[in-house]
C-alpha cells in the first residue's frame, strides 16, 4: 500500500486510500538531488531545488514544471522570511543567502568565529524573524580542507547581528522544524538516524537540558531522516527508512508514505489551504492529499 497506517490515526490526518501523485522526474545526479521544496502561496506554485543541476525548479499545478533560476551555487534548502523573501542554503559557495525583492543576494552567513561554514543545508525561520540553519560536516573534500571541526546548528537574527551556535554536537544535522507554538525544535541527524528535540529558550536558544530523542527512523530499507515540517496539528512529517514517516507530537508513528524511490530528501505544505504535502527524492517530485493544513511560509506568530 503506498500510505501504510500504523496507526488509526492516520486516517484523520490524509486518506489512506488515495493514490501517492508523481508530479515530475528527471532531476538530481551523482552529486545531489531535488531538494528545498518552498510553496509561493500568493503565486500558487512550488520552487525547489535540483542541487546536482545548478538550477531551481518551479512547479505549477496542473501545469507541470519549468526552470525558474541557474546558476544556484548548487543550492538546497529553501524557505522564506517574514518579507517572503528566499533563503538558500548555497552548497557550492558553503554559505546562506537572501534574495531581496529587487533580486539582489545578501549573505545572511558564510563564516562562524571567521571560519567558513561547512555546507550550509536546510534552513527555517521563525515567526520573530529569526533564522535556524543546519551545516553538517558533509563533502567529497578531504577533512584537512575544512575550516571547522564540526557539524553546528545556528541561529541568526533577523537583523543580521547575532549570530549564535545552538549544538554542535550532531554528526550530520539536516531538517529542522518548530513546533506550532515555537516552544519546541526538532532537528534530525541523518548519520544516527533519529530526530532530537530541544524546548526553546526565551531568548532563542536550545535548552540543552531537555535534549531529547524524538523518533528513531532507522530500519532495513534504504533512505534516512532527511527534510522536515510540522502540521497545524504538531504533527511531524520526516523522511525516514523505506518512505516519509508522519508522527504526533509524542513521537509515536502514525504511518508512512511509502511513494518507492530510495530517499526522501525533503517536503514542503502548499496548496490554497497548506493541505497539500509536496515531497522530493533523489530525483522526482510527489505530491499527497491531507485534511490538516500545514504550518505556513512565511511563519505566522503562534
Amino acid at each position: 500500500m503506498p500510505i501504510e497506517p500504523l496507526a488509526p490515526e492516520l486516517s484523520t490526518i490524509l486518506d489512506i486510500s488515495q493514490p501517492i501523485q508523481m508530479l515530475a522526474d528527471g532531476f538530481g545526479g551523482a552529486h545531489g538531488p531535488a531538494e528545498g521544496p518552498v510553496w509561493w502561496h500568493e503565486g500558487g506554485y512550488l520552487l525547489f531545488s535540483d542541487i546536482h543541476n545548478n538550477r531551481r525548479m518551479k512547479y505549477t499545478p496542473g501545469q507541470g514544471v519549468t526552470l525558474f533560476q541557474e546558476p544556484t551555487n548548487r543550492a538546497n534548502g529553501l524557505t522564506r522570511d517574514l518579507q517572503g523573501r528566499l533563503i538558500a542554503c548555497e552548497h557550492d559557495s558553503r554559505r546562506v543567502t537572501r534574495q531581496e525583492l529587487d533580486g539582489s543576494i545578501t549573505v545572511v552567513a558564510n563564516r562562524f568565529q571567521g571560519r567558513r561554514l561547512n555546507r550550509p543545508n536546510d534552513v527555517v525561520v521563525k515567526s520573530d524573524g529569526c533564522l535556524y540553519f543546519t551545516d553538517p560536516w558533509t563533502s567529497p573534500l578531504p577533512p584537512e580542507e575544512w575550516d571547522q571541526t564540526f557539524s553546528g546548528v545556528y541561529r541568526m537574527t533577523p537583523d543580521l547581528g547575532t549570530y549564535s551556535l545552538l549544538i554542535g554536537d550532531f554528526v550530520v544535522p539536516n531538517g529542522l522544524a518548530f513546533s506550532p507554538d515555537e516552544s519546541i525544535l526538532y532537528i534530525n541527524d541523518s548519520r544516527r538516524g533519529h530526530i532530537r528535540a530541544f524546548d526553546m529558550q526565551p531568548n532563542g536558544t536550545l535548552a540543552k537540558q531537555t535534549d531529547r530523542i524524538f523518533a528513531d527512523l532507522r530500519g532495513t530499507e534504504p533512505g534516512v531522516p532527511d527534510g522536515m515540517k510540522v502540521d497545524t496539528a504538531g504533527n511531524v512529517y520526516c523522511g525516514g527508512t523505506g518512505g516519509l514517516w508522519i508522527l504526533d507530537a509524542t513521537g509515536k508513528k502514525l504511518g508512512r508514505i511509502v511513494h518507492g524511490a530510495p530517499a526522501t530528501t525533503n517536503l514542503a505544505f502548499g496548496g490554497a489551504d497548506w493541505k497539500t504535502l509536496y515531497f522530493t527524492s533523489r530525483n522526482h517530485l510527489g505530491a499527497v492529499q491531507l485534511n490538516v493544513p500545514g504550518l505556513p511560509v512565511p511563519a505566522r506568530k503562534p
